[in-house]
């Protein structure tokens, strides 16, 4: 039996509105009639209708134009035509206009159901779909209230509808991949793939494979054809992310395709044209490596048309809150949790980290402490547990400076340091403090709370 859906039969003539009906509530459709245009028009703006049965002869309105009215009204409603005088040309009219199938009289019951199964089910996957984008799309948003994320989503607005190529800068984690599907789903290529490609986790000897494809019998191991990223974001997006990390040779051959637009596979004959918008990211100082010969200035300059920087989650205080209680709630529901919250020393203890590997370290400890903790109200202790230590590392007795991991680790460190002991130099005297170390008194304070130096 078909899963209960509502049809609307729209026929001048009573007998095959009545044969149809029988048939389709045989098989569990709910079915409405109209004889004429104008009242199955009306009566399929009810969103209620999820099909419609729709006859090209009707008395008062032509059934072409009924199907050009429902779809301007309601373009996601499959149609199906239905006519006794069909010919090829009114059925190709018919699709043109939006309908799904076109159906010529006498037709088999079964045929019809068939039709009308097939024409549910595209509109099922479509609603899923769209459903699925919108998810996608809401967990795609830069969230932030900061003058900086304001900043750089005015930014998207403006370069996104646009064919510029952009340059995004920032440290690891803080969203630069975030921002490139930004552009990608504000620009005239969304309905384009978007694909990344992170250049630094690509084995030289590959590299022109994985970006331009191969033909089979290039090299030792393709045994058969491959198209390159190029080839697979053609009509949409290609994000390049870790650029400063991709081989001198590589830039020559990168720089070439983005100024001719075609790609040759390994191993080919010919090009193959291309349309792609590439985006490029690093969190490398893309400037110094041109001046050291490591970087291509002419790829450099190709790349960087407009500039996108993420500053680091530390100097987003503002946005710490905001953004803990939407990773927390994101958390709970992907793993089932019931509703959880966060303390105010939950909050005191997020604002007061250094955040080394900024807005993606952040969401892995809420999702840590939302999973390991025993009380729905999360505490600073929830997440201490859950974090990565940032303590300066201590070998006899002293601390090691140089036993850091990261560079963002050491900078955080000695910057607490440094303005601990300011602090006791001066006897606690912020206004003092602030002065000598020629730092404005808001952002003494805002450091002061992030490091927790009271």
């Amino acid at each position: 039996m078909q899963e209960q859906a509502t049809v609307l039969i729209v026929d001048d003539h009573r007998a095959v509105r009545e044969e149809l009906a029988f048939a389709l509530d045989y098989d569990g459709w709910q079915v409405r009639e109209a004889a004429d245009g104008p009242t199955g028009l009306e009566m399929a703006r009810d969103p209620g209708v999820d099909l419609v049965l729709l006859d090209v002869k009707l008395p008062g309105m032509d059934g072409l134009e009924v199907l050009q009215q429902l779809k301007e009204a309601r373009p996601e409603l499959p149609v199906v035509m239905i006519s006794g005088h069909g010919d090829l040309e009114t059925a190709v009219l018919a699709v043109r206009r939006g309908a799904y199938d076109f159906l010529q009289k006498p037709f088999s019951n079964d045929r019809v159901l068939l039709s009308l199964r097939n024409a549910l089910h595209t509109r099922r996957l479509a609603r899923e779909n769209e459903t699925l984008r919108e998810a996608i799309t809401a967990e795609q948003q830069l969230l932030g209230t900061s003058q900086a994320i304001e900043q750089v989503r005015q930014t998207i607005q403006k370069v996104a509808p646009t064919e510029v190529a952009v340059l995004i800068t920032g440290d690891n984690g803080t969203g630069k991949e975030l921002v490139a599907r930004q552009l990608h789903l504000q620009s005239k290529r969304r309905e384009g793939p978007f694909l990344a490609v992170n250049c630094a986790a690509i084995p030289a000897d590959l590299a022109e494979s994985e970006l331009f494809g191969h033909e089979k019998g290039a090299f030792t191991g393709a045994d058969q054809a491959r198209a390159g990223a190029f080839e697979q974001a053609d009509g949409g997006t290609l994000f390049l992310d870790e650029i400063g990390d991709m081989p001198l040779a590589m830039q020559a051959k990168l720089l070439r395709v983005l100024q001719e637009g075609v790609v040759q596979r390994l191993g080919g004959q010919g090009g193959t044209e291309v349309s792609v918008r590439v985006l490029a990211a690093t969190n490398q100082d893309l400037e110094a490596m041109v001046r050291d010969k490591t970087f291509r200035e002419d790829l450099y300059y190709r790349l960087h048309v407009v500039r996108i920087h993420l500053p680091p989650l530390r100097e987003r205080a503002d946005d710490i809150a905001g953004l803990a209680d939407h990773f927390l709630a994101a958390a709970c529901k992907r793993n089932g949790l019931g509703r959880r919250s966060l303390h105010k020393s939950a909050y005191d203890w997020l604002r007061a980290q250094p955040w080394p590997g900024n807005v993606r370290q952040l969401k892995n400890v809420l999702e840590g402490a939302a999973v390991l903790a025993d009380d729905p109200v999360l505490e600073a202790d929830d997440l201490a547990a859950t974090a990565t230590p940032q303590a300066a590392p201590v070998a006899d007795g002293k601390t090691d400076w140089f036993a850091f991991q990261r560079l963002e680790d050491f900078r955080a460190a000695t910057e607490k340091e440094f303005l601990r002991r300011k602090l006791i130099e001066f006897g606690g005297n912020i206004k003092r403090t602030a002065e000598n170390i020629e730092l404005q008194r808001s952002n003494l304070y805002k450091k002061l709370d992030r490091y927790g130096l009271k």
